[in-house]
C-alpha cells in the first residue's frame, strides 16, 4: 500500500502534497523545491519511492520563477515573496496537517530550487537544519538582464548578486546537516558549488558535497543518479535530529 498525492491550497497558492498511507503518522517531512520547470516529484518515483519506508510527508509549493527569493515576483504574487511564503504559511502548514514541527522537516531542491534551498536553511537554521540540493544555480545573478523575472525583483546584477547563497552564510549560525552536489559538466552552474564548497570549508563550516559523479548535466537524468544518495543524507540527517529532540 502508498501514499497518496493530492494539490492542496496553502494559504491562496496550490501544492503537491504527498500523505502516508492511512493510518501511517508522519515521522518527518520534506519541502521541495522545484526548478524553472516548476515539475514537483510526483512523477519522479526515484525519490518518491523512498517515502513510506521513512514515514516521509512531503510538500511541494508551486513558486513559478521566483528564484525562491525574498523579493517580490509579479508572476507569483505582487507583494508576498516566495520565502516568506515557505516560512509564514507552508511550514506551519506541517505542523497543522501533520503535527510535524519545523526541526522535522527537510530541504530539498533541483536547479532554481537548489539554490532556493541552501539560501534558505542558510538563512534560517532554526527552521531548516537538514538541506540538500542538486545542481544548485547560485551564481544565477548571472542571467540579470536576459529577460527572466529577475530584472523585476532586482534593480541591478549587483544586487541579485548580494542575495545569492554565499552572501547568506554566517559563521557561527548554519545548518548542521548540509548537502549539495553538481555534475562537473554542468557549465556555468558548476563553478558557484565549486565556490560555495571552498567558502564553508574556509569559515570551518561542516557540510558535505559531491562535485564529481557524471550522469548527465544538468538534468532529470543526474537527479535521478543522485536520488539514493542525496535521500540517504536527508534521512541520516532527520533521524539525528529526532533523536535531538526527545
Amino acid at each position: 500500500m502508498h501514499g497518496t498525492w493530492s494539490t492542496t491550497m496553502i494559504g491562496s497558492k496550490p501544492a503537491e502534497v504527498y500523505d502516508l498511507p492511512q493510518g501511517t503518522p508522519a515521522r518527518s517531512g520534506l519541502l521541495f523545491l522545484h526548478a524553472l520547470d516548476e515539475d514537483s516529484l510526483r512523477d519522479h518515483p526515484a525519490f518518491t519511492r523512498h517515502f513510506d519506508a521513512l514515514g516521509l510527508v512531503c510538500v511541494c509549493p508551486q513558486g513559478k520563477r521566483t528564484w525562491w527569493a525574498d523579493r517580490p515576483c509579479p508572476d507569483f504574487d505582487p507583494h508576498l515573496s516566495a520565502e516568506k511564503y515557505l516560512v509564514q504559511e507552508v511550514v506551519p502548514f506541517f505542523e497543522q496537517r501533520w503535527g510535524l514541527p519545523p526541526r522535522a522537516l527537510a530541504l530539498l531542491g533541483v536547479s532554481m530550487g537548489g539554490q532556493g534551498a541552501l539560501r534558505l536553511a542558510f538563512k534560517h537554521p532554526h527552521l531548516f537544519a537538514v538541506a540538500a540540493a542538486l545542481a544548485p544555480t547560485i551564481e544565477y545573478h548571472e542571467l540579470y538582464g536576459q529577460g527572466e523575472p529577475l530584472d523585476e525583483m532586482y534593480d541591478s546584477k549587483e544586487q541579485c548578486r548580494q542575495d545569492t547563497v554565499p552572501m547568506h552564510i554566517h559563521p557561527g549560525h548554519y545548518p548542521p546537516h548540509l548537502f549539495f552536489a553538481v555534475d562537473p559538466d554542468d557549465a556555468p552552474w558548476q563553478r558557484g558549488c565549486d565556490r560555495l564548497h571552498e567558502k564553508l570549508v574556509a569559515l570551518g563550516i561542516p557540510h558535505e558535497c559531491d562535485l564529481t559523479t557524471r550522469g548527465g548535466g544538468h538534468s532529470w537524468q543526474y537527479f535521478y543518479r543522485m536520488a539514493d544518495r542525496v535521500m540517504s543524507f536527508l534521512a541520516d540527517g532527520l533521524d539525528q535530529q529526532s533523536r535531538r529532540l526527545l
